[in-house]
């Protein structure tokens, strides 16, 4: 005994639907992965002291553009 499957419109639809949600959940993953990035390297050069930054030769001032090159700029 053979199966088949014919491919109804519906089907068609689901099948788009479902790639589709796919694809938007792992782009909102994508983009919650780098906003932890940017949070996390933000916060960790906030925490530093002035003498600490100037050790690194990073003004107080670079450390958000800093935090956004690391999360975005792969």
């Amino acid at each position: 005994m053979t199966v088949t499957r014919s491919n109804t419109g519906l089907d068609v639809v689901l099948d788009t639907g479902r790639s589709i949600f796919h694809q938007g959940r792992d782009q909102i993953r994508q983009a919650l992965a780098k906003r932890s990035v940017y949070r996390r390297t933000f916060s960790e050069l906030a925490a530093l002291t002035d003498r600490d930054l100037k050790d690194l030769g990073i003004p107080r001032s670079n450390i958000k553009r800093l935090a956004m090159e690391a999360a975005y700029d792969h």
